[in-house]
């Protein structure tokens, strides 16, 4: 468990460093509700229940792109039923929404006008579905969040700010930030004798991250290795590593194919996909899964480049999280064109 945590605070560390325009990207919690704002001044916010054993799972996202006068869009997530249909009710205050749809549901402009106000002064959103099924949003520390929020995207005094307004120009607004850039490619098919490189190169190895990281490393032999083609002249090693109870990685070296191999560790650690030269680790942040982090690095020829990353604290009994917080997201080009299709 000590060691899972370990884990899941370095990778939450390595995500902190990522820098966008100069600037830290914002992660921060209160109460019920937590934010995380990307490179590009994305911010998202999420709230949930309160945290009791009791309390059906309810989660509530809200968005807004950086930039002058940007829409705020938001959702609402039903956990604990996995039959959800038909009209879903939405009380906040004196505003009120019908006609939501099923467990997952996005409001339309005029809903969101129609709520926003009464949730920036409410402590609880009731969310009712047939059956007489119930659920409780917490609404605690959503006014720090969306201050928050404010301060990232410099709509702080503005009339389009969400908590403090005033007569600042929107023009004063931070504009959103330009994704970076990531040109990959494609690995070559398998090179006849690939299979023998591991036995060759694993005697240059450096074990000691392994040693240090890994529950144990006491069997680790070239058998323990898997040898992967980057390009014609370089491979990747790959090295399995238990952390923890619930957790595995793969500790990463690049090296080249013929001597000197020359390996050197990487930053990157989890599962190759040689389809587009990507490496992703995915790491449960609790035990019963439902706080998950996940990081990806693809391949650009030389190195590998982190291309994102996505970390939530709370989840609060949504399995692998009720959403999607980026906290670094770029745009690939070449082999693996997955850009996200909102920024």
């Amino acid at each position: 468990m000590k060691s899972a945590c370990i884990a899941a605070a370095a990778l939450s560390l390595a995500a902190l460093s990522a820098v966008a325009a100069g600037k830290d990207p914002v992660a921060f919690s209160h109460n019920d509700w937590e934010i995380v704002c990307d490179n590009t001044r994305t911010c998202r916010a999420a709230g949930y229940q309160v945290d009791r054993g009791d309390s059906a799972p309810v989660s509530m996202l809200i968005t807004r792109a950086a930039g002058p006068a940007t829409p705020i869009e938001i959702q609402l997530q039903l956990g604990g039923e996995s039959d959800v249909k038909g009209a879903v009710r939405l009380k906040v205050g004196k505003a009120s929404i019908s006609g939501l749809q099923g467990s997952d549901s996005e409001l339309d402009a005029g809903q969101v006008r129609t709520i926003l106000p009464e949730l920036l002064k409410s402590d609880e959103a009731a969310v009712t579905a047939g059956g007489g099924r119930k659920w409780a949003l917490s609404l605690a520390g959503l006014n720090a969040v969306l201050l928050k929020m404010d301060e990232a995207q410099g709509r702080v005094g503005t009339p389009g700010a969400l908590v403090r307004r005033g007569s600042n120009p929107e023009s004063s607004v931070l504009p959103s930030v330009p994704m970076p850039v990531v040109h990959t490619i494609t690995p070559p098919k398998k090179h006849p004798g690939d299979d023998a490189l591991a036995a060759r190169i694993f005697p240059s190895l450096n074990l000691s991250d392994a040693q240090s990281l890994c529950n144990s490393t006491d069997k680790v032999d070239a058998t323990s290795v898997q040898v992967d083609r980057l390009s014609d002249s370089k491979v990747l090693l790959s090295l399995g590593c238990d952390v923890g109870a619930y957790n595995s990685t793969s500790l990463l070296w690049i090296a080249n194919d013929k001597p000197p191999y020359a390996p050197v560790a990487i930053d990157a650690s989890g599962d190759f996909d040689g389809k587009d030269a990507s490496v992703t680790s995915t790491m449960k942040t609790r035990g019963i899964g439902d706080c998950m982090s996940v990081e990806t690095w693809h391949f650009n020829g030389k190195d590998f480049v982190r291309t994102s990353t996505t970390m939530d604290s709370m989840c609060r009994g949504f399995p692998g999280g009720a959403w999607s917080l980026p906290r670094y997201v770029s745009r690939i080009v070449g082999a693996a064109s997955t850009t996200p299709s909102k920024p």
